[in-house]
């Protein structure tokens, strides 16, 4: 019986371990193994959020540069006739290009066929120097608004020795697709399929401009 009690002792300490291990340390040890299934889950959900975040950040630096664009279209082809700006803007011109005379007469605007704006005819007279003329067609390139040069003609001028004669005939357009006589003022939806009686009435056309 002597020899048995310390092999008893050391078989009760070792099961009173295992019990005690299995009280505290596996449990402990359950936890943690769930903490880093909830870490890697939410590693991966930061990654994800992340992931959507630089999306995000790059359709806003895309909206930013499709916003950009679209004013600059609207500048280029306002959503009204604007003919006051149109003059002032080719006056400005002209006296940045040192020409010595410049008419402007816009015509009535009118509907472009199917297309979903409208067409203002203007006709534009410059007189001045070669280099001044050809500046004034060197900015007409760089117009923040649209202008088409349907024809051109240069002569010489009766003004004074040395002088030419540009006489254009340009269109310039509007988003406002019912800008001519009997137009609504403002921007227009777009006209139904249906043609709409005629009114009476003809729409304002600017007086010619002298620089």
């Amino acid at each position: 019986m002597s020899r048995r009690g310390p092999i008893l002792v050391g078989a009760i300490v070792g099961a009173l371990a295992l019990v005690v291990a299995a009280l505290l340390v596996l449990p402990k040890m359950s936890q943690v193994g769930e903490r880093r299934e909830e870490l890697t889950v939410e590693e991966d959900r930061e990654q994800s959020l992340r992931t959507q975040l630089a999306q995000l950040e790059d359709l806003r630096d895309q909206a930013r540069a499709v916003q950009k664009e679209l004013n600059r279209l609207q500048n280029q082809i306002p959503p009204t006739a604007e003919l006051p700006s149109l003059i002032r803007l080719l006056e400005n011109t002209a006296n940045q290009s040192a020409v010595s005379f410049i008419s402007v007469t816009p015509g009535t605007p009118s509907a472009a066929g199917t297309e979903p704006f409208s067409l203002i005819p203007t006709q534009i007279t410059v007189t001045g120097g070669f280099f001044s003329i050809d500046e004034f067609l060197f900015r007409l390139e760089t117009l923040p608004r649209a202008l088409k040069v349907i024809q051109i003609a240069v002569a010489t001028s009766a003004e004074g020795a040395g002088e030419l004669q540009l006489s254009m005939t340009t269109e310039v357009y509007t988003t406002d697709i019912s800008a001519g006589p009997g137009s609504q003022p403002g921007p227009t939806e777009a006209l139904p399929v249906e043609t709409p009686p005629e009114e009476e009435g003809a729409g304002e056309a600017s007086p010619p401009a002298g620089g």
